[in-house]
């Protein structure tokens, strides 16, 4: 059973920083994508950062230049450093893995909430 366990949420006063890391669990052969995910209260999903499976990173718009995913491939882990956090970077962040086993499955975490508010 593959998990992603996700933590570092939190609230934070606007131009704070924040990380948040998702780490992934379980039987798999092969990491495809991970990334970051945000819903915003009351707007669609959106994507926020995400390494793909040529290890290419993308950025969502609205954060490039003030968030950084990295990753440690011996843990599994992702992280994403988020700095000059705004108002409207209020969020549940998701992390989001597909993962290789005998087919590619899409796994989510539970989300963690990303409040930056005064």
């Amino acid at each position: 059973q593959v998990q992603l366990v996700e933590s570092g949420g939190g609230l934070v006063q606007p131009g704070g920083s924040l990380t948040l890391s998702c780490a992934a669990s379980g039987s798999y052969l092969d990491i495809n994508t991970m990334g970051w995910y945000r819903r915003p209260p009351g707007k669609q999903r959106e994507m926020v950062a995400a390494f793909s499976s040529g290890k290419t990173i993308t950025y969502g718009h609205s954060v490039q230049a003030r968030f950084t995913l990295s990753r440690d491939t011996a843990k599994n882990t992702i992280y994403l450093q988020m700095n000059n956090l705004k108002p409207e970077d209020t969020a549940v962040y998701y992390c989001h893995a597909n993962l290789f086993s005998s087919s590619t499955t899409d796994y989510w975490g539970q989300g963690t909430q990303v409040t930056v508010s005064s």
